[in-house]
């Protein structure tokens, strides 16, 4: 049976997807552990009471005048990459896993077992990485939102009513309470 030309050119142009997958894959595994590195020594200055654990409260004290939201967009920017990872690496896996099976059963119907489990080892290993990437990257992201929302209620918490009034009023158009439960309870829940 022949392949009708729109099938062999969709083959072709899957198998041009490969290499690029496979090397956004390393990119986002390296990265992963980056993260990982990164997320740790900020565990550990957190830990410690470093200030530079704190990006949230070093980035007000830095420049005072940022407001509640904008600490927010900080917090949000610095989780940004990761977290698109967390959702991208295992589509790119699961991309890097199709991509060789093609070949794969190509060559199991031709009896080539040499090419179908050289292709089958591509797919599995690329899935892989790419979970692991996912994984870790999922981890940290989710453990930095955490200390962010905790940061977050603590400066609010700390802050005088007037900026807390003028944060709120801006975002919400209704007054702030200058005693919020909630902040009360992350700033305890941290301690």
């Amino acid at each position: 049976m022949t392949p009708n030309p729109i099938e062999s050119a969709m083959y072709s142009a899957s198998q041009l997807f490969l290499v690029p997958v496979l090397l956004l894959i390393a990119l986002l595994f390296v990265h992963a552990f980056y993260a990982l590195g990164a997320f740790v020594w900020q565990a550990w200055q957190r830990h410690s009471g470093q200030r530079g654990g704190f990006e949230l409260a070093a980035a007000l004290a830095r420049n005072p005048r940022l407001t509640l939201t904008e600490l927010e967009a900080l917090a949000t920017k610095r989780m940004e990459f990761a977290r698109i990872a967390t959702r991208i690496a295992p589509m790119l896996g699961l991309v890097a896993t199709m991509i060789p099976m093609g070949p794969a059963l190509m060559a199991l119907s031709d009896g080539q077992m040499q090419d179908v489990s050289r292709n089958l080892t591509v797919a599995f290993s690329a899935v892989i990485l790419a979970l692991l990437a996912a994984s870790i990257s999922y981890v940290v992201v989710n453990v930095r939102r955490r200390w962010y929302a905790v940061d977050l209620a603590a400066i609010e918490h700390d802050a005088p009513a007037t900026t807390i009034a003028t944060t709120a009023a801006s975002a919400v158009n209704k007054p702030a309470r200058a005693h919020d439960p909630v902040a009360v309870m992350a700033v305890e829940g941290a301690q």
